[in-house]
């Protein structure tokens, strides 16, 4: 296990992190309390020190058993948790990203962890109702008092982002410094806005659904059974085509599907950190082995070839007119990606 710095900060943290929505049965696919605890001693045994949990996951279950494996050893850990999804039904302030809410989803969270502070605290979806100042100013009142360290964003659109951690640099207030998305080779949107506003404002992605949902595990064209999210019959083949080249791809190499797709989302750019989430210690441990996974040339290029999407407007179109609108092609130009 390596270690990156988190974006725009000096916080150390694991090359992957590991995802807890899976410690708790309450939704009906998750780990028992003991085969929770196996997982995270595998991940820690790993080298892994980044550990991503929710209020919301399991209805609060995660985070109570995340707190009580992390005690004997609670400055080792890089605690990530979140807030914003609703957590009592019928109060119309028990959810959202005012400032009610984040202060009694902290309180909450750091009551059901067992800890003082929290490390990295995310907004977890953007309410549309909430203004940026608010949500700016109440995050970085926590990391004044001490009760959160740094904070990040998760699920939101671009130009929210951008406008929240452009408002904070000129306030002098505690800017994102990671964003969270879905990103797979099955799901690549967040290439249009997302990926490159991250770049640019210097800040860690920690991509969920690297496997897209299991599948690019393979799995489904096994015809393996078992408890699931994502129904076979739903699979279009777009992403019944990806998975067979992703599983090609992995004999090649002779290793599983389920690496070759952290490996190449590892491989896009060294600001990611994806977030391994495993019903089962056995699972993590084979999937901490991507770790060991590179991708050569060919591999990444048959890979785009499989799943690339198009980007759309303004980005094509800018792709495709600005060498003879600009004479690009005389232009030594460093800033280019």
């Amino acid at each position: 296990m390596r270690y990156k710095l988190l974006g725009k900060s000096g916080l150390r943290v694991s090359e992957v992190a590991l995802g807890t929505m899976t410690f708790g049965e309450e939704w009906g696919w998750g780990a028992s309390k003991e085969e929770s605890q196996r997982i995270f001693d595998t991940y820690v045994e790993a080298g892994g020190n980044f550990v991503d949990t929710a209020n919301r996951y399991t209805t609060g279950t995660s985070e109570r058993y995340l707190g009580e494996f992390i005690r004997p050893d609670r400055e080792r850990f890089v605690l990530a948790t979140k807030y914003s999804l609703s957590m009592r039904e019928g109060d119309p302030n028990a959810g959202g990203n005012h400032r009610k809410n984040m202060v009694q989803s902290v309180e909450a969270s750091l009551k059901r962890l067992g800890t003082e502070y929290i490390d990295l605290f995310w907004l977890h979806m953007w309410d549309n109702m909430t203004p940026v100042e608010e949500v700016m100013r109440g995050l970085d009142d926590l990391v004044r008092a001490g009760k959160v360290l740094y904070v990040g964003i998760s699920d939101t659109p671009a130009w929210i982002v951008s406008q929240a951690n452009t408002m904070a640099d000129l306030r002098g207030w505690s800017r994102f410094v990671a964003l969270q998305v879905p990103y797979s080779l099955a799901q690549r949107e967040v290439e249009r806005d997302l990926l490159p506003m991250a770049k640019a404002f210097d800040m860690a992605v920690t991509p969920w659904g690297v496997l897209g949902a299991g599948v690019l595990t393979g799995k489904f064209q096994k015809g393996e059974t078992g408890p699931t999210r994502v129904k076979p019959e739903s699979i279009d083949a777009r992403r019944q085509a990806i998975a067979a080249e992703v599983t090609a791809v992995a004999e090649e190499l002779g290793t599983t599907p389920a690496r070759v797709a952290i490996a190449w989302a590892r491989q896009q750019s060294n600001q990611i950190i994806p977030i391994l989430g495993a019903r089962s210690a056995t699972q993590l441990a084979d999937n901490l082995g991507a770790l060991a996974v590179t991708l050569a040339p060919e591999h990444l290029e048959r890979l785009d070839q499989v799943s690339k999407i198009e980007l759309g407007f303004p980005h094509d179109f800018m792709a495709k007119n600005r060498e003879w609108a600009f004479l690009h092609s005389k232009i030594d130009n460093h800033r280019r990606s």
